[in-house]
């Protein structure tokens, strides 16, 4: 007989199986070499005819390379943030991962020109996140109460930022809170302990520049799912 433990282990294996299943053909069916445009034949009133159709490649919300081979990174306080991408899913655990990011990762595509998963990859060890020091791959959907479209974003949104605290909003409901000028203060000391030179990426130096616009409102919640990670299970797939 069976435990309920060899059960659930059973059932989660079936799960990592299956997403890898799912993204090695995503990864095929993704490459540069496939024809851009196709050869159709209809039928328009009555008559057969042939007509070409550019195709445009699906763009997948985490991409599988990164460009340049250096992640974009953003340092507050000792919070780091990085956009979700593949080889980050192949350095990490999948259990750190957590199912839903999986789904995201494998399954999503991208509603707007530079969307991103922004995630909170790890805590460095400091008095400043007492009590938010074991959080790791958590994706931060909102900054102050504003939704978060990718890590540039993010970057403009704490540059920008006067208030008294920086709240993150994460997935399932986790909230992180952050006093702003104490985090400011602490910033240097602590890229100085863990021998960092800089807190974010070069790319992250540049202006940020909107591509939906400041005043285009977005029809949808983006990077959310219907459901929870202990709510996924192998009808996931179903679903994503």
């Amino acid at each position: 007989m069976m435990f309920e433990q060899d059960v659930k282990e059973q059932c989660h294996s079936e799960q990592m199986s299956a997403l890898h299943f799912a993204t090695s053909l995503a990864k095929r069916f993704s490459r540069s070499d496939l024809l851009d445009v196709a050869e159709l034949g209809i039928i328009r009133a009555g008559n057969f005819m042939k007509v070409q159709v550019a195709l445009n490649p699906r763009v997948h919300l985490v991409p599988y390379h990164i460009d340049g081979d250096q992640p974009s990174y953003l340092i507050i306080a000792d919070f780091v943030f990085t956009p979700l991408s593949e080889p980050l899913i192949d350095e990490e655990c999948e259990d750190s991962i957590g199912l839903k990011l999986l789904a995201k990762a494998h399954y999503s595509l991208a509603k707007f020109k530079g969307e991103q998963i922004v995630v909170l990859s790890q805590v460095l060890a400091n008095e400043v996140n007492i009590g938010y020091e074991d959080m790791r791959n958590q994706q931060v959907l909102k900054f102050n109460g504003t939704r978060i479209k990718n890590i540039g974003h993010l970057a403009h949104l704490v540059d920008s930022c006067k208030d008294k605290y920086l709240v993150f909003e994460f997935e399932d409901n986790y909230v992180a809170v952050l006093e702003r000028e104490t985090a400011s203060a602490a910033s240097s000391s602590i890229l100085k302990g863990y021998g960092i030179p800089s807190e974010r990426s070069s790319d992250l130096l540049e202006p940020y520049v909107d591509s939906l616009g400041d005043n285009q409102a977005i029809d949808q919640d983006f990077g959310d799912s219907p459901v929870s990670n202990l709510q996924i299970g192998i009808d996931s797939l179903l679903w994503a």
